[in-house]
């Protein structure tokens, strides 16, 4: 195990520790306003080059699977966001 491949766990274990936090607060607050779609989609593409990155190199390791959990919880809040921007839209509608 080389420092690099630790220096990258670390970073997805420090970014992947936000994710259920705002999985939790989107899901509580059922409400969309204040949220930026556009910047989860950006973070799940990041998290996509990452993993065809880490397969493209040959590269791959214990990592990815931290590259999928955190993708598979960015993804979570892109539909976290739809649900809440269709309960927004419903109670401005009544």
């Amino acid at each position: 195990m080389n420092t690099a491949t630790v220096l990258e766990t670390v970073m997805l274990v420090c970014f992947g520790i936000s994710w259920p936090i705002s999985i939790i607060k989107s899901f509580r607050a059922r409400t969309a306003k204040g949220t930026s779609v556009f910047f989860h989609c950006f973070v799940f593409i990041g998290y996509l080059s990452g993993i065809a990155a880490k397969i493209i190199s040959g590269n791959v390791n214990y990592v990815l699977a931290f590259y999928i959990i955190n993708a598979t919880m960015v993804f979570i809040n892109v539909l976290l966001y739809f649900r809440n921007r269709r309960l927004d839209r419903a109670g401005d509608s009544a």
